[in-house]
């Protein structure tokens, strides 16, 4: 999308225009879920002008839901779980973090939001039979997935991560409500959002959330991870939920210390800075990705959950301070003392503002260290706070969007906390096993011919070449001298859309001349219609 994606199919959205040092001309599924739920609540508030956006970005989600890749495919959902696509919508194929498991949980979000305005608007039933099988394929897959360990959302920890696991109860819980209301079911969402909610009561350590569990790694468990997912389960017609970590929640008041104190004296740029002021915030402690610094996303979630726990502690009428939230609301008035303020108490009053203050300063260390133009990278320098890493990313603006407007009590609508389930009392890794099917893509004109790109998990020999052909001209007719030869990224052969034909994949020897056939049957393979100009289509060598 936009002028800066030159390049990308429609309706994919890109981390970010930067192709060298580091390349995220990628589509991420996290990232572009986050950046369209901004579109879509612009949009619900009143911003017409960006449904043409968000209508192909739906589009494109149908598309990159039956894409083949390394995490697997459709048929038994596994290949809902790949983190990141070309931006052209074919497979990523190189090694990755995989499988992220929020991506599919941030969508279901995202398209729900935008699937009820449109159920609200007359168009009940393009939302049940175009978007509700692209929703109900997310939600299966997290009924069926989400007691398994994957990569958290910095691709970095293979284990159970705190931000996975709370955004896929969210989408549970909305989904079940949603379904309900267009006349679906999901079997899952009922089933599993207790026992998701039940996990997610693990990662409590006695003062702050520790982000990552399950995992080999030695960090101290002080992560943006954690902030991130209370603003992305922030329920503005919520109380102080500690179950679900709502923002004003003493959990969450005291894990937002935790994280942000951890930064303090680890950067050079916040010299200085007291408790009770903000500071330059990045992704952990131990981070080491291009040096370890602070990251605009990570400052602005900081100042962006302050003002979602403002919004709730308004709409509540009072202010309650527990042993819990004592030490955070202490940074803020040295003499605040447990017990509960009412909004006319000068107390409440006086510990309000310097809530707003200490959120504002967030966004003003942010501001501080934008270069002049605005444009916000991944991250700025822990020495000089100039910008580090990827130019533009995508979702350092959907932050700063997101931010401003919590600040301004403009805040999306609630998601049912007050409807979830309780947790049962003893958690239980249980699963509900989903179903998966392609679901209908909108688009304005049917492509005649696809890009299929073949590619065949098979270790070679030096010499040795891997080509595949088929029963159709674009194949070779099975003329294995007019083979397709495969590629370290695979190879794409242009077809004809609802193509039917037979292939398999073979080797020539080291002489260049010996052919040598994979064994088992022929592969039956038919070139998919619709939107998709390229496809990928990931095989593994039969024996």
């Amino acid at each position: 999308m936009g002028e800066k994606a030159i390049g990308a199919d429609r309706g994919n959205i890109i981390a970010s225009p930067s192709k060298d040092d580091p390349d995220y001309f990628y589509t991420w599924t996290r990232d572009s879920a986050l950046t369209a739920k901004v579109l879509i609540d612009s949009f619900i508030a009143g911003d017409t002008s960006l449904k043409p956006q968000i209508e192909d970005y739906v589009s494109a989600q149908a598309i990159l839901q039956t894409v083949s890749n390394p995490s697997g495919d459709l048929s038994d959902g596994s290949g809902l779980g790949e983190p990141k696509f070309e931006a052209n919508s074919t497979a990523f194929t190189g090694p990755w973090g995989r499988p992220q498991r929020d991506g599919p949980a941030l969508r279901a979000t995202a398209l729900i939001a935008f699937s009820r305005w449109l159920s609200l608007n007359g168009e009940e039933y393009r939302v049940a039979s175009k978007i509700w099988p692209i929703i109900s394929n997310d939600l299966n897959y997290l009924g069926e997935y989400w007691n398994r360990t994957g990569f958290d959302l910095w691709e970095e920890v293979d284990g159970s991560s705190f931000f996975t696991l709370a955004v896929q109860h969210r989408a549970l819980v909305e989904g079940e409500a949603f379904a309900e209301q267009i006349g679906k079911t999901c079997v899952a969402c009922k089933s599993q959002a207790p026992e998701v909610l039940c996990f997610l009561q693990s990662f409590w350590n006695d003062g702050f959330i520790f982000s990552n569990i399950n995992d080999q790694s030695s960090r101290n468990g002080r992560d943006t991870n954690s902030i991130l997912a209370s603003i992305h389960t922030f329920d503005p017609d919520a109380g102080c939920d500690d179950l679900t970590f709502q923002p004003c929640s003493s959990r969450a008041l005291a894990n937002h210390k935790a994280v942000t104190d951890s930064f303090r004296s680890l950067y050079a740029i916040n010299s200085g800075r007291p408790y009770g002021a903000a500071v330059a915030v990045g992704r952990y402690t131990e981070d080491v990705y291009y040096g370890g610094n602070p990251w605009y996303l990570a400052t602005l979630a900081a100042a962006e959950q302050l003002y979602d726990a403002m919004y709730q502690i308004q709409r509540l009428g009072s202010l309650i301070i527990d042993t819990t939230s004592l030490p955070f609301f202490r940074d803020l008035d040295l003499s605040i003392a447990i017990g509960t303020y009412p909004a006319s108490s000068a107390v409440y009053s006086n510990i309000t503002l310097a809530m707003r203050r200490y959120a504002d300063d967030y966004v003003s260390v942010v501001q501080e260290y934008t270069p002049a133009g605005g444009r916000l990278a991944e991250q700025y320098s822990r020495t000089d706070g100039s910008p580090v890493s990827a130019v533009d990313l995508t979702w350092s603006y959907a932050s700063f969007l997101t931010a401003t407007d919590r600040r301004n009590s403009v805040v999306p609508a609630s998601w049912g906390v007050s409807n979830a389930s309780t947790p049962p009392a003893v958690c239980s890794g249980t699963s509900e096993p989903g179903t998966y099917a392609p679901a209908p893509i909108d688009c304005t004109s049917n492509v005649s011919t696809v890009a299929v790109t073949f590619n065949v998990r098979e270790p070679t020999i030096y010499g040795e070449t891997v080509f595949v052909s088929g029963s159709i001209a674009g194949l070779g007719n099975w003329d294995t001298s007019r083979g397709l030869e495969l590629h370290a990224s695979g190879t794409a052969g242009a077809l004809a859309a609802g193509e039917s034909f037979e292939y398999k994949y073979y080797k020539t020897g080291t002489d260049g001349v010996t052919v040598i056939y994979e064994g088992g049957a022929n592969r039956v393979y038919t070139v998919p219609e619709g939107c998709a100009r390229n496809v990928v289509q990931i095989d593994a060598w039969q024996e």
